[in-house]
């Protein structure tokens, strides 16, 4: 099984052994945007879903805490979101990017999210700790380009459905176990920035307190194959 291990403010750390991961999808709070948004995919040639929002049950070896993903093209890039993981004593809230294979992506949404890792931060806070303002708590993500990066998603907590509407899934399907973790879905991303860049970095940040939680990596290319 794999194993993160997360920093907590108090300075314990929690181990965890990942038994199963989850994605959500199409989980923006206002479901008007998200059938927007399913449109504009549906251009790209993205499948639109049955049902919103969705859960994709993913591998659970792709719940990585990692500076590298390798990819086998340039059409991949990653989503900020944050992420649940249930331990034996409590639930932790952390950031996380979910890596997209994009090409993949027009052929099933959930082929394209077991392409590749979802990157999680090493800290994370209780959830306990900071539900009374869970919506206050921002989310940005940088895409970089070489030596640049430019910001490219910024938003809240507040505008994805909560960690409570996701425990509730979880807990319907008998998922609300130690070793899960679910990765929340997406805001938007920002008009007119180059997503295919080859690093990412995300922030959570809690203004309550003024602590962010972090994770970046950069993307390693694959050699092109033999025969």
């Amino acid at each position: 099984m794999p194993q993160l291990t997360f920093a907590l403010p108090d300075g314990s750390t929690e181990h965890v052994e990942v038994t199963a991961l989850y994605n959500a999808g199409y989980a923006g709070r206002r479901q008007d945007e998200v059938a927007a948004h399913i449109a504009e995919l549906a251009e790209l040639g993205v499948p639109a879903p049955q049902t919103t929002p969705t859960l994709y049950p993913i591998a659970h070896y792709l719940a990585q805490q990692t500076d590298e993903v390798f990819v086998q093209h340039r059409r991949t890039s990653g989503e900020a979101e944050w992420a649940l993981v249930i331990t034996e004593h409590e639930v932790l809230l952390t950031v996380a990017c979910d890596h997209t294979d994009r090409a993949l992506e027009t052929h099933g949404v959930a082929w394209s999210k077991n392409a590749a890792p979802d990157v999680l931060g090493t800290r994370a806070w209780r959830l306990s700790d900071v539900a009374d303002h869970l919506d206050d708590i921002t989310l940005r993500a940088w895409v970089g380009h070489g030596e640049s990066s430019q910001l490219i998603q910024q938003g809240t907590l507040g505008d994805l459905l909560t960690p409570a509407y996701w425990l509730g899934v979880l807990a319907d399907r008998g998922a609300d176990k130690p070793g899960t973790v679910l990765i929340s879905g997406t805001i938007s991303m920002l008009p007119g920035v180059d997503q295919f860049g080859d690093a990412w970095r995300v922030e959570m940040t809690d203004p309550a307190t003024a602590d962010t939680i972090s994770c970046f990596y950069r993307t390693v290319s694959m050699p092109e194959p033999i025969g």
